[in-house]
């Protein structure tokens, strides 16, 4: 009997319960979706020969992708236009060479390097944000007063986009990736996002800068569509998922208070303890993992015939007991960067290196400035986003 997918998170701090027992199963499981089957990868060892792209397509064109799974009788004629109007730039979608051709593009944009380089200006980010919410003090909500705007304004700042406009931003990506919002507002709100994107790029292409956005342009290898669908991904990308990280990864530091003071007393752990966060909440699950087969192949002793679709349980790889010891423990020493929060292969995330920046200096910022820093509400009364497609939390009241 095949498996009911997609199962609900039920708890902030751990994937649903079902994918113990599932990767106990197999790892890989036959899950039902509305329009059919589907494998669901549930082991780490499988998560990464599948993300490593050998014989697997990510594109929703594919023959048997899952979004024609989950979505039977194919897209509306809303989404289809919606689709093909994003299309243009819309890299993470494409396969080699197409997907090549834009990532080498922008791989050196986000280096170990390139970020070093950024790290003083998101420093002066967070500490602006903390002295704001030491003067309105000395309560905040540390998703709106901090996790929220530090990403946005990081970001912002990186693609020249005015951060007057940051709350226009969060409101639509919040709206795209809400699933209990009406397919057409979603629709909208991304449209909404391109549009505006659009203008910017036409702006900027009149006079370029010397910035990410400039040297894009100024490369002469994307199409303007293209950059402007390059743009709205970074965008979305580089503020939605840290800001859902960094509220989570703060309430999963308070309930362990002997890690955090050994993090305080050492601050060289920091970047340990992101890599520990990111394995841990796994924020990100299988709606970025979405694949197919486009060649017969074996995967954990399971014959996948091509044109079967495939989704990749982010959050269950990153608590498999092969890979890991002690899985559903946090430890802020495991230091586990062979976790899959980022994906892997040829298409594991292009700015992880930003993020990872941004978490370590939020973190590290928040706690050794604000010492007395604590949750004004229970974990069970914390406000999670349980339909959205990146996890997180919609609030988290704290004083200090």
């Amino acid at each position: 009997m095949a498996q009911i997918f997609p199962v609900r998170r039920r708890c902030p701090f751990a994937p649903p319960p079902e994918y113990a027992d599932l990767r106990e199963q197999a790892p890989l499981v036959r899950a039902e979706l509305p329009g059919g089957v589907v494998w669901l990868v549930t082991r780490h060892a499988e998560a990464q020969q599948v993300l490593s792209g050998k014989g697997i397509s990510t594109s929703p064109a594919t023959p048997g992708h899952p979004n024609h799974v989950l979505h039977p009788g194919g897209p509306t004629p809303e989404r289809e236009a919606h689709m093909a109007d994003m299309a243009a730039g819309h890299f993470i979608d494409l396969d080699p060479p197409e997907h090549t051709r834009f990532r080498k593009l922008l791989i050196p944009e986000f280096t170990v390097r390139r970020v070093r380089e950024l790290r003083p200006g998101i420093q002066d980010i967070a500490d602006r944000l903390i002295d704001d919410m030491l003067h309105k003090g000395p309560e905040a909500d540390l998703v709106a007063d901090f996790g929220l705007p530090l990403p946005s304004l990081v970001i912002c700042r990186l693609l020249g986009v005015p951060y007057g406009d940051h709350e226009f931003f969060q409101s639509r990506t919040r709206t795209m990736l809400n699933a209990l919002d009406d397919e057409q507002v979603r629709f909208t709100a991304a449209s909404e996002i391109r549009n505006y994107l659009g203008a910017l790029v036409t702006a900027a292409e009149k006079g370029p800068e010397d910035d990410l956005l400039g040297r894009i342009i100024t490369s002469g290898r994307l199409t303007h569509d293209e950059i402007v669908g390059v743009i709205f991904l970074l965008l979305l990308a580089g503020h939605e998922t840290t800001a859902n990280m960094i509220p989570l990864a703060v309430l999963t530091l308070l309930r362990h208070p002997d890690q955090l003071a050994a993090l305080r007393a050492d601050p060289d752990g920091w970047p340990m303890a992101v890599e520990e966060l990111l394995r841990h909440l796994s924020v990100v699950d299988w709606v970025a993992f979405d694949r197919v087969a486009i060649e017969d192949q074996e995967i954990g002793g399971q014959l996948v015939r091509r044109g079967e679709g495939i989704y990749v349980l982010g959050a269950s790889a990153n608590r498999d007991e092969r890979a890991f010891e002690r899985p559903d423990d946090f430890d802020a020493r495991r230091g586990a960067r062979n976790h899959v929060a980022f994906g892997y292969g040829v298409h594991q995330c292009l700015g992880q290196n930003l993020a990872r920046a941004e978490l370590e200096i939020a973190l590290r910022t928040l706690f050794e400035r604000l010492p007395g820093l604590r949750a004004t509400v229970s974990d069970e009364e914390v406000p999670a986003k349980y339909d959205a497609a990146i996890f997180g939390l919609q609030a988290l009241p704290v004083t200090w």
